[in-house]
């Protein structure tokens, strides 16, 4: 990989509260015109490290910095952010929203040069339109001033399919502009849109690098039998990781063999064979 200039590192960050540690000896570093997709389960720690990195909340150990130094002011200006609440003000207008955070960064926009979905409400209340022109609205507040980092808190949740497609393009375009971003998802098909992952359990790194960095060698067990109810419920019964796409099963951490004698038992005929995992797949088998 190209060597690319750091906007954002930690090192070796850890975030306790009490006794309980919600980030561990975590590193990252987004580079410029990079997308690194941050990823795991819900209380992960993706949030935190987030909070942390921004300098929103302090490390417990370790270091992070923004754009070669600590967290401060300065740095700030020069990320955009949008958190899991958006972060917008209900009873401001969309237009109020996109002026007040332009102010704040001493930068001045027009409604002219918006995206046609805020332009078409500019006047309406933020509380007033539907959720995915407000995550619109987020995004658009965030790019307000020309950052160079972005940094995105599940900033496709609730959205449907045609408009996190949309949001996914302007992150591209910005990347390919040079912008860096941090973002993170539990689309994990949104993985596929970024230049390389970090996965994290229980507040630690359990993988990290390119979609097929992270994916590796890992296979799955892929099932198909006539009788495919049957099948499904005796291996779900021995209490496997099952998943049904239509009617082919498939059952990560687990072997040919084990299945074999599973169905055996169960009287049900089938045909059995290894083949890669997805990416849901893999990280069902990673642990801290």
């Amino acid at each position: 990989m190209t060597a690319v200039t750091a906007l954002a590192t930690a090192r070796r960050v850890t975030r306790r509260f009490g006794d309980f540690a919600a980030v561990e000896d975590v590193a990252l570093e987004i580079g410029a015109g990079e997308v690194v997709g941050l990823l795991g389960a819900n209380g992960a720690g993706k949030t935190t490290l987030i909070r942390m990195l921004l300098g929103l909340l302090a490390v417990s150990s370790g270091s992070v910095e923004l754009f070669g130094g600590a967290p401060s002011r300065a740095t700030r200006r020069r990320l955009g952010y949008v958190p899991q609440g958006l972060g917008v003000w209900s009873d401001l207008t969309v237009g109020e929203n996109v002026r007040f955070f332009a102010a704040a960064f001493g930068a001045d926009v027009r409604r002219a040069a918006m995206p046609a979905g805020l332009a078409e409400v500019w006047d309406q209340l933020a509380g007033e339109i539907g959720l995915g022109r407000r995550r619109q609205l987020a995004f658009a507040c965030a790019l307000a001033h020309a950052p160079e980092l972005l940094v995105l808190d599940e900033p496709t949740s609730g959205v449907d399919p045609l408009a996190r497609a949309r949001l996914w393009d302007d992150v591209r375009e910005h990347a390919d502009r040079g912008t860096g971003v941090l973002v993170t998802t539990h689309y994990l098909e949104e993985a596929h849109q970024c230049d390389r992952l970090i996965i994290m359990a229980a507040g630690r790194v359990v993988a990290r690098g390119t979609l097929a960095e992270v994916i590796g060698d890992t296979r799955t067990v892929r099932v198909r039998a006539a009788s495919w109810q049957r099948a499904f419920d005796a291996l779900s019964e021995a209490g496997l990781l099952v998943t049904l796409t239509g009617r082919e099963i498939r059952v990560a951490a687990s072997s040919v063999a084990q299945l074999a004698e599973i169905l055996d038992a169960a009287g049900v005929p089938a045909e059995l064979d290894e083949v890669p995992a997805s990416l849901e797949e893999t990280m069902s088998t990673l642990r801290d």
